[in-house]
């Protein structure tokens, strides 16, 4: 019972580094609540929108670290379960087949936790810079491949959600044609189809051409 009882709190844990909402408290350190201004999105590319360069980036790099610690927690948990006897692991529970599996809901909590975080009443995010912490932690050629093309697509486009969409597929691409364990798969495919589905409305504006660029207000 201890073993589930603490891979359940490790799980939980990724869920709430992944929901601690980084846009919203870099706003309210500038006396705005980041969710009624730019596109009301509590993320970097809003944080850019809103607070400036030197903020976003700021913004930026803690959502990478949340997702990746997210990863790290959960990996570091599983080799304590199956290395002290006091948690009980089950021993038909082969520890090689079992981490994996772990990891991967840990990556799909912290994404959750970005774009339905507890603290902002189950609001957030679109998932995409921490959905490249928790990459960068199972697979870093897979995530620098991913961050490649959205650095590409976004610096010819100038639209952040169309070099997100790309990444997003790119990691798809990539985790599947590379060797990975199927659960990192599994979890890379998932988390992508749930960035894209959260960029929705970018594809409608995408699709009728008034999607703002970097440094657009989107009501031009």
């Amino acid at each position: 019972m201890a073993f589930w009882i603490a891979t359940l709190a490790g799980w939980c844990g990724a869920y709430l580094l992944g929901s601690i909402p980084t846009a919203y408290l870099a706003g309210r350190m500038y006396g705005l609540d980041i969710r009624e201004r730019g596109s009301k999105s509590v993320g970097a590319t809003n944080a850019l929108r809103v607070l400036g360069k030197a903020p976003a980036l700021v913004v930026l790099l803690v959502d990478v670290l949340k997702g990746a610690a997210a990863i790290v927690l959960v990996r570091w948990l599983c080799s304590q379960l199956f290395a002290h006897p006091l948690f009980g692991a089950p021993p038909t529970l082969d520890e090689q087949v079992w981490t994996p599996w772990a990891v991967g809901v840990a990556g799909l909590a912290a994404l959750l936790g970005h774009s339905r975080s507890v603290w902002l009443k189950f609001s957030g995010g679109k998932s995409v810079a921490t959905g490249l912490g928790v990459v960068l932690a199972l697979s870093w050629p897979v995530a620098l491949g991913a961050l490649a093309l959205f650095g590409a697509v976004t610096a010819v486009s100038r639209r952040v959600s169309l070099g997100s969409i790309s990444a997003a597929l790119a990691a798809t691409l990539l985790i599947l044609g590379l060797e990975h364990p199927t659960p990192y798969r599994l979890l890379v495919v998932a988390g992508a189809a749930y960035v894209i589905v959260r960029h929705r409305e970018n594809i409608r504006r995408l699709i009728a051409g008034t999607e703002p660029r970097i440094g657009q207000s989107l009501g031009r």
